[in-house]
């Protein structure tokens, strides 16, 4: 049986998703519950696990947006969303800064 994942959003990825429009925002938080509730550790086209970073271990493309995320398997099993970005050519900025790894 599978286990699914609750998910979690912290502060700081709440103020990224209230800076979205009200559609954008939809989109977001539709396909992290579609993605995210089951295997979000397994490696996708959309999905990725990242070199070591102070952000996050994943990251989730949905179009031009970036999900940073954490997965924690133990005591419970949570995705913790670190942070919103939205790509804009080729840089992705998170609250209107830009993000260099």
């Amino acid at each position: 049986m599978r286990m699914m994942y609750r998910i979690e959003y912290s502060p700081r990825a709440v103020d990224h998703l209230q800076g979205l429009t009200a559609r954008n925002r939809a989109i977001v938080h539709g396909e992290v519950q579609r993605q995210l509730v089951d295997q979000p550790d397994v490696p996708t086209r959309n999905r990725k696990l990242l070199r070591a970073n102070e952000l996050a271990v994943w990251e989730m493309r949905i179009d031009t947006f970036w999900v940073y995320y954490d997965v924690q398997a133990e005591p419970e099993t949570v995705v913790k969303i670190r942070a919103i970005g939205v790509k804009r050519g080729n840089q992705i900025f998170i609250a209107g800064k830009e993000v260099t790894w």
